[in-house]
């Protein structure tokens, strides 16, 4: 079965969309989305990228078309619980090597779901370390133990390696994803991705 990767940071809300849209993508194509934890800040200093805010901030009416695409893809996925984070930008480097903690210990399904409801329904600032260890006490997850896992060389090498490598596929933001060797960027492609990955099947 072909591999799917899914190149996330939390910080990115269009990363979060996209994971909310990916279930009913595996459902449909018995495929599994592995996902794959990106330090985004670190993307953007290796490829010389911006965020959209900073890289459209002088378009005109750039900025607002973007958010009308982004209420589109929540109507048409029926994502009412979906807010801007205000706190957004909110720095991601804790939460990305919590998610590699959280691999390493058995507890990535109910991190990676803890933290993106906590930022992007919650509206919490997940960069405050007691606001994040609140969120993960509060699910019952073994917050210190992520705590220390994440502060270790292993899990910050594992980030760096995940980063480097992502670029050196070709990705230069998040959501990236990638069907085999094919690339994809942006929760708008996911239409793409679908049929990426269905497209052996159609040609048998």
């Amino acid at each position: 079965m072909i591999p799917v990767d899914f190149l996330f940071d939390f910080g990115s809300p269009n990363a979060y969309l996209s994971h909310k849209a990916i279930p009913k993508i595996e459902a449909r194509t018995g495929v599994s989305f592995t996902y794959v934890p990106i330090l985004l800040g670190g993307v953007f200093k290796l490829t010389g990228n911006q965020s959209p805010a900073v890289a459209f901030a002088g378009i005109k009416n750039k900025l607002a078309y973007e958010h009308l695409e982004m209420r589109r893809f929540v109507k048409r996925h029926g994502l009412g619980r979906f807010r801007m984070n205000p706190h957004f930008p909110v720095n991601t480097l804790h939460l990305m090597r919590g998610a590699v903690a959280a691999q390493q210990a058995g507890v990535f399904k109910p991190y990676v779901e803890i933290t993106y409801a906590a930022l992007w329904e919650e509206g919490l600032k997940m960069d405050e370390p007691e606001v994040w260890r609140a969120a993960m006490q509060k699910a019952g997850l073994p917050a210190e133990a992520l705590i220390a896992a994440s502060q270790t060389a292993d899990v910050k090498g594992e980030l760096i390696a995940n980063t480097e490598k992502a670029v050196d596929r070709g990705a230069f933001g998040s959501p990236t994803f990638f069907v085999g060797d094919q690339m994809f960027f942006g929760k708008d492609r996911l239409g793409e991705v679908e049929a990426e990955i269905l497209a052996p099947a159609a040609a048998a």
